[in-house]
């Protein structure tokens, strides 16, 4: 039968179609193009991770409580926003930490909780992040301390004054002053997390992979600032040994802590302290009871586990970030990991419904919690709510 319709309608037909089979192909191939092309151009380029290293099982400890959550309270809940490291005063017995919007804030301990006092104290200008002594004056309005400050460098606050230490070594300026300790003798001791990015970048440098990390100290004597390790993964809080011979710091995004000899004949030698911990570190606290509180950011879950295997995860996840901001943090399964002198495990606190711990201390049979991030600081009783045995 020959064709009855006409040759007009048939192109005008064949035109139409080809015309939604090229606006299917944009609509649907266009943003994919559009994507790949931002992968191409986008500068931020994670490199390989060692994970070589995560060869082993994540750490467990025997005694656990896995849901600190339960029978825990606030202090400060209005009042701290981000109280990133914890510091006690056994004299006047002040908590100390340093807050979000600047603040070092005192908290009187009551005996409850809730009814705790908060004071403003010391505003940096900056963001400060850990806190230490430098002496113990019985006045405690004449206290001096150490504070590393995310954006301003290393501080010294005596009364009312604050003076800037140092915010380079070596040409390089810091970028992200984070964990201190100060010695017997007077020296300083404290990390730059990265020399790279800022505090509120730091996701970045995680995703990064690459050791943009140093230890350095700061000798008040001389004003000297030296570089003691360098190449460090997201270097983050050190804490000396009781007998002062050695530091013990922690690499947040290696999931792990490492020894520095200070003293002796194995000064300046760099060992290792603890491996494969169940989360990436952030502080560590000696309790003076012979352990160390290491806090716990995050575990290490599987989405780490992808992320550090396969670096385009990192980088899509740092273009997510640097485009759209930082994702609400999620529950996380973070809390403290207590290790013996040797980093031998003992004990793990956490909960499948906390995020961000970033600093533990003991006072008693307390423990104390704080975080980079959340408001409050969290307190347990360990007596009522211990780590048991899990079988």
């Amino acid at each position: 039968m020959p064709n009855s319709m006409p040759e007009s309608v048939s192109a005008d037909t064949s035109s139409s179609s080809s015309r939604l089979w090229l606006v299917t192909v944009f609509l649907t191939g266009g943003p994919v193009f559009l994507a790949m092309l931002v992968y191409k151009l986008e500068s931020f380029d994670p490199a390989p991770i060692p994970v070589y290293e995560f060869a082993h099982p994540p750490l467990t400890a025997a005694l656990r409580n896995e849901r600190m959550l339960q029978g825990s309270e606030k202090v400060g809940y209005g009042v701290l926003k981000g109280p990133e490291d914890l510091l006690y005063d056994a004299h006047s017995k002040l908590i100390y930490t340093g807050c979000e919007d600047g603040w070092i804030k005192r908290v009187t301990l009551n005996d409850s909780p809730a009814d705790s006092l908060v004071h403003n104290w010391i505003n940096t200008g900056g963001r400060p992040l850990g806190i230490a002594f430098a002496n113990s004056d019985p006045d405690a309005d004449l206290i001096t301390m150490i504070v590393a400050d995310a954006y301003k460098g290393l501080l010294k606050i005596s009364g009312n004054s604050t003076v800037l230490l140092t915010d380079e070594a070596e040409g390089q300026k810091f970028k992200l002053t984070d964990g201190v300790d100060v010695a017997d003798d007077g020296m300083i001791y404290f990390t730059d997390a990265s020399y790279k990015y800022y505090l509120r970048e730091y996701i970045l440098d995680i995703f990064e992979g690459k050791p943009n990390g140093r230890l350095l100290s700061f000798d008040p004597v001389t004003k000297e600032t030296k570089v003691l390790v360098s190449d460090l993964y997201f270097a983050n809080g050190v804490v000396l040994s009781p007998d002062q011979t050695h530091l013990v710091y922690c690499e947040t995004s290696m999931r792990r802590c490492r020894k520095f000899y200070i003293e002796g004949k194995n000064a300046g030698r760099v060992e290792k302290f603890i491996e494969t911990l169940p989360g990436l570190p952030d502080n560590i606290r000696y309790d003076g009871e012979g352990h160390y509180l290491i806090a716990l950011a995050t575990e290490f879950s599987t989405y780490w586990d992808l992320a550090y295997r396969y670096p385009f995860i990192r980088k899509v996840s740092g273009m997510v970030v640097r485009y759209l901001g930082m994702p609400p943090m999620g529950k996380s399964s973070s809390g403290v990991f207590i290790v013996d002198l040797d980093g031998k495990p003992i004990a793990h606190y956490y909960d499948p419904e906390m995020s961000l711990v970033s600093s533990a201390i003991k006072i008693g049979d307390h423990l104390y919690c704080g975080s980079v991030h959340h408001r409050g600081i969290l307190h347990l009783d360990v007596n009522q709510h211990p780590a048991r045995a899990i079988i």
